[in-house]
This record gives structure tokens, C-alpha cells and sequence, in this order.
């Protein structure tokens, strides 16, 4: 009999975004093939302590309760989904934590054998969002265990992550967007008026206001004028030392599905559209605002060049795995800007990345079977390589 896949799932995380990344680990664990995969569960803690053991899964009581559900338009037809009935439950879950019991765990003692035949674990899968959990940070702490994990490698997920640096590679590689500019706090403390004056000038109003790393748009705003943009400014730096602050652009919010490594593929292109200010976190994640259009609706030759540029921003980061990438198109002229890159994106069964290529003809299941035969194969090219060198 085939011995089972063991995947460590870590979730949980000490960044901004520790709900979001509760919400795809419980997909995930209903989602695995139970026969053909043995689930590890490590749960981070807002403090960043690691614990592993029994998983509880929702309902849960709590003031503070959560539910979870998504609107999207598929072949015409609006379809609502609460999370249960994503994942196949028969009743309407309401989630507030997802953490396995036990005692405190020594991050050594996650990897104990790796690197060998023994190891405890075959492969990992992160599901952290945000910092820590996709800037390339746990990555690198997968390297140096020498175990096989999901997803982009640590420069991927350091660029992915940093949307200054991220843009400027970008920029190398020809592909256009937004208008932007970028400052440090100690800059902008030393300079306020010169940076205001700045963005006045080369962006003007409206503007958007983002920490250069976070996700799931904690920490973002939009600014109509002076004092709101001090305002963003201000909130934007809670979340990190440095900020980015962007153009504003009528444009459609067109996103594409990668999956793959040395040989990535675009799924169709689908579309965010919203009725808030703009696509901020309660719009994903709370009030119910947006709504997905999957396919979007766009001429053939316009779908198939974002898909290319969605393919090229991937490999010029150097991702691995999956990522979703993010465009806008100008409602005046038809003009495609990149937003970005998302090396972890959510992963839920309604979450935009597994419903785009779940029209481009993949479904859930099988997005977690070739991430994982994805994770182990780059893992096997990389342990090809000499990693020492002995001088004659």
C-alpha cells in the first residue's frame, strides 16, 4: 500500500492578516484527500508561537463571530455561497478560531529528520498571509530544514511582498504601470512637505495610500485631497516603516491565476468589481461588496495579453508555485497597467485564485494535488545542485 503524503499545514501567523490566513487553512484541511494525504496541522499564534495537534474546526461562540461568504457571476448566472457550502458542509459555518491544541512547540522539532529519508514530514504547505507568511521569511526557514514547501521561493516572496521593489522590477521588465512614488518614515518625518508637494504634483487626487508590505488591503486608503492623504499616511505606517502611494486609475480590476514553475500557465482572466470606495479588506472579507465576474468580460485579444503579462511577471520575480496577478484596465482608453503579484493569495474555495482556474477547467482538489507534485519536483531540481565546494 502507498504510504500517505504527510504535509505539514501551517497557519495562524503574527501578521495583519492572521484571520484571513484561519479561513484558508480550514478550507484546506476539508478540501485534501484524506486517503491519499496525511494532514499535519501547525498553528502560529498572534505572538508567533508555534502548537500543534487535534484541529478544531468552527462553530464557534464569540462575540466577536465571523461569517464568511462570497458572491461571484459565473457563465451569466450570480451564485452565493456561504463557506460551508463551499467546502461541502451542509450547514452555514460561523469561524472565529481554527487552532490545534497542545503545548507549546520548538520550531526545531517541526522538522525533525528533515533533510532525509526520515523525515517527519514530506512537503509543507503555508497558508500564512502577509508578513512573515509570504515575504519570504518562513520560506527561508523551510530552506535551511531542506524540506519541500508550496509555493514561491524566498526571492519571489520577498519581491512579491515589497510592492516598491516589486515595481521597480517591473519596470526592468517593460511591463507598465501606475504612477507611483515611495518614502521611509524617517523620510517622510524629515520632509513632509516635500513629499506632499510630491504627490500633488506627479499623482495628484484621488490617490492610494498602501504599506509597501502587507496584503489583503490592511493598512490601504484612498485619498481625495491634502488632509486625507496625511491622514493615509498616518495609517499606512502603522503597519509599516515604509509606504507607497499610487496613482489613482478608472480602471477594471482584472486578475489572472499562474500555476506552474519553470513552465507557468495564466488561467482566464476574471474581474473584481465592487460597490465601495474600492476593493478594500471588508469588501473581500466582511460586508459583502464585491462580487466576482469569472470569466471577465473582455475582448479575446485583451484577455490573452494579460494572461502573457501575468505569465512574465511571474518569472521575472522568479516564482514558483502559484501567485495571482493583479491588473488594472483603464475604462478611457483600454490601457493594461500591473498592479502586482500575490506569491500567497487566499485559497479558500470561493477565493478568486481557485474559482479562476476552476473555469479554466482544474477544481479545488486538483489545484492541491499539483501544488504539492510542484513543490516536491522543484524541491528534487534543487537538491541536484552542489551545495559545497572542496578547492584541489
Amino acid at each position: 500500500m502507498t504510504r500517505k503524503i504527510r504535509v505539514g499545514l501551517v497557519y495562524g501567523g503574527r501578521s495583519g492578516e492572521h484571520d484571513v490566513s484561519l479561513q484558508t487553512a480550514l478550507a484546506v484541511i476539508k478540501a485534501f484527500d484524506h486517503k491519499k494525504y496525511e494532514i499535519h496541522p501547525f498553528y502560529i499564534d498572534r505572538q508567533g508561537i508555534w502548537s500543534s495537534g487535534p484541529v478544531l474546526l468552527g462553530p464557534v461562540s464569540s462575540v466577536k463571530e465571523l461569517t464568511f461568504q462570497s458572491s461571484y457571476i459565473e457563465e451569466g448566472n450570480a451564485k452565493t455561497e456561504t463557506l460551508a457550502e463551499a467546502v461541502g458542509m451542509g450547514t452555514e459555518i460561523k469561524v472565529t478560531q481554527l487552532e490545534p491544541a497542545g503545548k507549546e512547540l520548538p520550531i526545531a522539532s517541526v522538522f525533525a529528520g528533515a533533510g532525509s529519508d526520515e523525515r517527519t514530514l514530506d512537503v509543507m504547505l503555508p497558508l500564512l498571509h502577509g508578513t512573515f507568511g509570504e515575504d519570504g521569511t518562513i520560506q527561508g526557514l523551510f530552506e535551511m530544514a531542506g524540506i519541500p514547501y508550496v509555493g514561491c521561493g524566498v526571492l519571489a516572496s520577498a519581491v512579491g511582498m515589497d510592492k516598491v521593489m516589486m515595481k521597480k522590477i517591473f519596470a526592468q521588465e517593460g511591463l507598465p504601470q501606475c504612477l507611483f512614488r515611495h518614502f521611509t518614515r524617517s523620510q517622510w518625518e524629515r520632509d513632509q512637505a516635500f513629499f506632499l508637494m510630491e504627490i500633488e504634483i506627479s499623482l495628484g487626487y484621488p490617490c492610494f495610500v498602501k504599506p509597501a508590505n502587507l496584503g489583503s488591503s490592511v493598512g490601504i486608503s484612498k485619498a481625495e485631497n491634502r488632509e486625507e492623504l496625511i491622514e493615509a499616511v498616518k495609517l499606512a505606517f502603522r503597519y509599516d516603516r515604509k509606504i507607497i502611494v499610487e496613482e489613482g486609475v478608472d480602471g477594471r480590476e482584472i486578475e489572472v491565476a499562474v500555476l506552474g514553475n519553470d513552465d507557468p500557465q495564466a488561467s482566464v482572466p476574471g474581474e473584481i468589481v465592487t460597490t465601495g470606495n474600492f476593493y478594500d479588506y471588508s469588501s473581500k472579507y466582511v460586508d459583502g461588496k464585491s462580487t466576482m465576474v469569472i470569466p471577465a468580460d473582455l475582448p479575446a485579444e485583451t484577455a490573452e495579453k494579460i494572461r502573457e503579462m501575468a505569465v512574465r511577471a511571474f518569472i521575472a520575480i522568479d516564482g514558483s508555485g502559484l501567485s495571482r496577478v493583479d491588473f488594472f484596465l483603464d475604462r478611457k482608453d483600454g490601457a493594461i497597467y500591473i498592479n502586482e503579484v500575490n506569491t500567497m493569495p487566499g485559497f479558500t474555495p470561493y477565493s478568486m485564485y481557485p474559482l479562476l482556474w476552476r473555469e479554466t477547467g482544474k477544481p479545488y482538489a486538483q489545484l492541491l494535488d499539483e501544488l504539492i507534485e510542484l513543490a516536491l519536483e522543484r524541491h528534487k531540481e534543487k537538491m541536484k545542485l552542489q551545495f559545497s565546494f572542496e578547492p584541489n
